[in-house]
């Protein structure tokens, strides 16, 4: 029997929504401060990604400025396919609220903003049968909207939320048959989540919880897969029903530390006397009937296409002024906006850390510029690979801590800034969930800088709700990089 992996979108891919169209399938997640905003995803059996695109890519949609802090931005938004039409609904927390955008191809262009006065976040979209739009909302409630133009013609009217946890929240709702199924997560989105489901004859109520509920959650277990919640169901081509949702993989000693945020995972799910049933979150499930492996971007991008490849993001906004890929054809140059990385405003380019185990490099240019390499959560959890003035340093910025662990002269020629991740194994007290070895290459060799302990850079440390992200920078100046690698460990094996 044909199996499948878990997770199917490993790394920063919080709070999955997915729809399908024909034999199609597209999948959005949450991506907070970083533009451009609201990954979108293709897939022909559920299993196999690929991104297209992300569905706010341009200012004229969004602009999140310097005032919206660390796992601010965008949360949570829905897909679906309506009548011809693709909708991805919604919330910039700090930066306006909830809003609607819309394309005839998932490709886009996708629509400037129709916003909806809604309080909350978590928005879903679903049609009745006589053509009414019901946004649902977290908390819970429904209003009945008209998508054209935001406005609001019913409600918002409370709902069923939950069967009495914290944060009822990640609302979808479906019409199936003869009855409209509501599911939520609830428990937080820490390692009390889960999700839970409820059914009516109509969007307005009453609602009857599941006698089965919660319908997923790991909590209290010890299970590899954990803080699994905020789904989102969908019936594939053959009728078989899944379900994507988030969890995590903790690592290292207790409490565990999770580095690479919430990532997005697939379960099947069956039906019985009318109600969803899923079981475990398991690393390996027997795979859907269909079967369609997606070519996934070279390890090294060497920054000849005429623009960024769709997986490159940067926090709060990325200038046309600090970057360009044809000042110096076949590199990415890269101008510095501000002066330091802890805080907002800097030039950074980077890719999210999807693989516990992985090397990540790049050949740098400097000239006079101090640029580099940095591993970050946020403005406050970040570690630096940098050179500046012949001199290479790893710089630690851990919460109010700032402080250079090594530094060793260079040679002013090009020179591979590089990042080997491993991850611990059978840890014991006091183990890190990873460590990283910072080196640079020279033209003599290769001179190893410093091994940090990872667990400074999770969420347990930080907080918030995003992942690591890996990328090239500069404060001072202008640089350029030749190309950038990002290397699972199994793809050196």
């Amino acid at each position: 029997m044909r199996t499948y992996g878990n997770p199917v979108l490993p790394g920063f891919h919080p709070d999955p929504s997915v729809c399908r169209a024909g034999d199609d399938y597209y999948l959005v997640c949450s991506s907070f401060e970083y533009v451009p905003a609201v990954p979108l995803f293709h897939s022909r059996d559920l299993v196999h990604w690929r991104q297209i695109g992300n569905v706010v890519d341009r200012p004229a949609q969004l602009t999140l400025s310097d005032d919206v802090p660390a796992s601010g931005g965008i949360y949570a938004p829905t897909i679906r396919h309506h009548d011809g039409r693709f909708y991805v609904i919604t919330t910039a927390v700090g930066a306006g609220g909830t809003f609607l955008v819309t394309a005839d191809r998932p490709e886009g262009p996708w629509s400037d903003p129709v916003w909806i006065d809604l309080p909350g976040i978590d928005p879903d979209l679903a049609w009745d049968e006589d053509g009414n739009c019901w946004c649902a909302m977290a908390g819970v409630t429904v209003a009945r909207i008209d998508p054209g133009t935001g406005k609001v013609l019913e409600g918002p009217l409370p709902m069923w939320s939950g069967t009495g946890l914290a944060d009822p929240e990640a609302p979808h709702l479906y019409r199936i048959g003869d009855w409209w199924y509501l599911l939520i997560a609830e428990g937080g989105t820490g390692p009390g989540h889960g999700v839970s489901v409820a059914r009516a004859r109509s969007p307005r109520g009453p609602w009857e919880p599941a006698p089965g509920n919660p319908l997923v959650s790991h909590r209290g277990t010890g299970l590899p897969v954990q803080c699994t919640g905020h789904g989102d169901l969908v019936r594939a081509a053959d009728g078989s029903w899944w379900m994507v949702l988030l969890g995590t993989r903790p690592r290292g000693w207790f409490p565990g530390f999770h580095v690479l945020g919430r990532e997005t995972f697939l379960v099947p799910v069956a039906w019985s006397d009318g109600w969803p049933e899923a079981g475990a979150v398991r690393e390996r499930h027997p795979a859907p009937a269909a079967w369609a492996p997606v070519e996934q971007p070279p390890v090294r991008d060497d920054f000849t296409g005429p623009e960024l490849a769709p997986h490159w993001i940067s926090p709060h906004r990325r200038p046309e002024g600090c970057w360009s890929l044809t000042e110096r054809p076949g590199r990415l140059t890269l101008t510095a906006t501000g002066d330091s990385l802890d805080r907002p405003g800097h030039t950074f380019v980077g890719r999210r850390q999807q693989h516990h185990d992985c090397r990540v490099a790049a050949l740098l240019e400097p000239g006079a510029a101090r640029a580099g390499l940095s591993v970050r959560l946020d403005e406050a959890h970040h570690y630096d690979l940098e050179v500046s003035g012949g001199t290479a340093a790893v710089i630690a910025r851990i919460g109010p801590l700032r402080r250079t662990v090594a530094e060793r002269p260079v040679p002013a020629g090009p020179l591979t800034l590089a990042v080997d991740i491993r991850a611990s194994r059978n840890p014991g007290p006091q183990d890190a969930p990873d460590t990283l070895v910072l080196t640079v290459g020279t033209g003599e060799g290769t001179i190893r800088l410093a091994e940090l302990d990872g667990r400074y850079l999770s969420t347990q440390v930080a907080t918030g709700f995003t992942g690591r992200v890996i990328g090239m920078y500069v404060t001072e100046g202008q640089a350029a990089f030749d190309w950038f690698d990002y290397v699972p460990a199994d793809a050196t094996a």
